[in-house]
C-alpha cells in the first residue's frame, strides 16, 4: 500500500554524498511514481490495454521488476535467476490472472531494495560479471547499467502517463 506522502522529484540542486546516492534517488522516484500512477487507476484499467501494442499497466509493473532483475542480478552480479524473461510469454509482456497489483508492487519494491543494496555496496566503475546477459560482449560497468535503468523507467513512465490520461488517471510529474 502506498502512503500519502507526496513523491518529490529529486532536485539536481539537492546535495548528495555521491553519484550512487543520485542513482538511488532517481530510481526510487521513478519506481514510486510508477506505482502511484498504477494504483490510482480503476481496477478495470489494470488489465486493460488502451494502446495498439497491447500492454497493460500490470504488465508494465511486472516488466520493470524484471528489467531490474535482468540488469542488476543476472547481468551485473552474474547470478542465476531462473527465468530472467519471466515477464514475457509468446514474445510479449504477460501477467498471470492470479498476479495482483499488491503482489507485483511488493515484488517491484523488493527488487528495488536489492538494487539499492547493490548500488550502495558497489563501486560504480566496476564491470559486471561475465555471463549470458551480455550476449558475448564485455560486461558493462554498474554506472552504465544504472543509466540504462533510468532511461527504461523514464521512458516507460512517459508511456504510462499516456495510458493514465486515456483512463482518466493521474499524469505528469
Amino acid at each position: 500500500m502506498l502512503d500519502d506522502a507526496p513523491i518529490v522529484f529529486p532536485s539536481p540542486t539537492a546535495p548528495a554524498a555521491g553519484r550512487a546516492e543520485v542513482f538511488v534517488r532517481y530510481l526510487d522516484y521513478f519506481r514510486e511514481s510508477l506505482l502511484s500512477k498504477v494504483s490510482a487507476l480503476p481496477e478495470a484499467e489494470l488489465r486493460t490495454s488502451r494502446l495498439p501494442s497491447g500492454w497493460t499497466p500490470l504488465e508494465l509493473v511486472k516488466h520493470l521488476r524484471f528489467v531490474e532483475l535482468r540488469w542488476i542480478e543476472w547481468g551485473f552480479q552474474g547470478r542465476d535467476v531462473g527465468d530472467p524473461w519471466g515477464d514475457r510469454r509468446d514474445d510479449r509482456w504477460h501477467v498471470e490472472p492470479s498476479e495482483t497489483l499488491t503482489h507485483l508492487t511488493a515484488a517491484l519494491r523488493a527488487q528495488g531494495e536489492h538494487t539499492t543494496a547493490v548500488i550502495t555496496g558497489s563501486d560504480l566503475t566496476v564491470a559486471g560479471q561475465p555471463g549470458p546477459r551480455w550476449d558475448g560482449a564485455d560486461p558493462a560497468t554498474l554506472e552504465r547499467v544504472l543509466f540504462h535503468l533510468l532511461q527504461e523507467y523514464a521512458r516507460h513512465l512517459g508511456h504510462l502517463d499516456i495510458v493514465a490520461e486515456l483512463a482518466g488517471g493521474p499524469t505528469g510529474e
